[in-house]
């Protein structure tokens, strides 16, 4: 089994390398590249094709892995693993063409909503959970019927998927940022998978593990290609591993709880200030820190270190109602983060 791990990592690292080297000249050829000025505050016109490397490394690791896999009595993975892969053609279509294009949010939102339905169609969706008091297995068609309770399995689930999407979406907005959150998800999630013998879709988050891993070395401060799209991509499959790898919600809101917070702290106040929730401005928590004068890799290692002590606590054989607390205080942590920032005058702009 260490052989197939490698060797999933591997292929996907390499792949990644040498399709981001290409995404690299290709964005520039094009013309699908940021150029200084505006949100971003890079010092050179950069690529933005960043989903291009991400979807042909993983695809080729995860189909890779499906044959290096050991036997499975789950008659559903072959089904899942389907839905994974065809959700992400849609996803990274649709991030591509709004790379090239600017599509409006509507028609990203229904792109989204065809990845999610798509893998929820096959089997990709969250229909039970643990109840944190009770420790009690809820499961949402038997507890309230048929009807209603795949209504609630369909709701949850795409609520799950597009949060992660734009979750990640929005948290790419600093160099080597939100690849480097994935990455520590991707590996906790394998640890998790591992220990609870689901070894042949443990090689799916390792899959991702190499494809970021390649990704960033690129994508490190200073950035020579950007996401882009790619971070809409990485969220799906994010979210789609988090339930195949047994519907564990909560060790991703745990290892993505800042992101998270940060993202529902933004709707807030956006509302408050009678804007739209999906306007653009450097309200973000990564965003204000450079604009105090953090650098990219000060606060990308900042996020990491956060996340992989998160992602530590959701690995520890708590009751669901510690690791409720936990992630509450998360928030509320990062709340506090934010509410201090906003308090303070208006930084000078930082280049990163």
């Amino acid at each position: 089994m260490a052989a197939s791990l490698f060797l999933v990592f591997a292929c996907a690292f390499v792949i990644a390398l040498g399709f981001t080297a290409l995404a690299i000249r290709l964005g520039l050829a094009l013309g699908i590249a940021d150029a200084p000025g505006g949100r971003r505050r890079h010092a050179r016109l950069t690529s933005r094709l960043g989903a291009l490397p991400l979807f042909a490394a993983f695809t080729s690791a995860a189909t890779l892995s499906r044959l290096l896999a050991p036997p499975s009595l789950d008659p559903v993975e072959p089904q899942r693993f389907n839905g994974l892969l065809l959700g992400s053609v849609v996803v990274c279509l649709a991030a591509l063409l709004d790379d090239r294009f600017n599509l409006p949010a509507p028609t990203q939102l229904v792109a989204q909503l065809a990845g999610a339905g798509i893998a929820i169609a096959h089997a990709i969706f969250i229909e039970r959970f643990t109840d944190p008091l009770t420790r009690q297995q809820v499961v949402l068609p038997l507890t309230f019927g048929a009807v209603l309770g795949w209504g609630l399995v369909f709701a949850l689930s795409t609520f799950w998927f597009l949060g992660m999407m734009n979750t990640v979406n929005l948290l790419d907005g600093v160099d080597g940022l939100a690849a480097s959150v994935g990455a520590v998800a991707s590996a906790v999630t394998f640890i998790h998978m591992w220990r609870e013998g689901q070894h042949s879709v443990a090689l799916l988050p390792v899959a991702l593990l190499g494809t970021l891993a390649g990704f960033l070395i690129f994508n490190t401060a200073p950035a020579r290609i950007f996401l882009g799209g790619g971070a809409l991509y990485l969220g799906y499959l994010l979210a789609c591993i988090g339930i195949i790898g047994g519907a564990k919600i909560a060790l991703l809101v745990l290892v993505m709880g800042v992101p998270i917070a940060d993202v529902a702290w933004q709707i807030v106040q956006r509302v408050r200030a009678r804007r739209s929730p999906l306007s653009a401005d450097r309200g973000h928590l990564h965003l204000r820190l450079a604009d105090r004068g953090w650098g990219a890799r000060r606060i990308t290692a900042t996020y990491v270190l956060v996340s992989a002590s998160l992602g530590t606590v959701a690995l520890l054989p708590l009751s669901p109602l510690s690791k409720l607390i936990a992630i509450s205080a998360t928030f509320a942590a990062a709340f506090a983060a934010l509410s201090a920032l906003s308090a303070l005058p208006t930084a000078t702009p930082q280049q990163r």
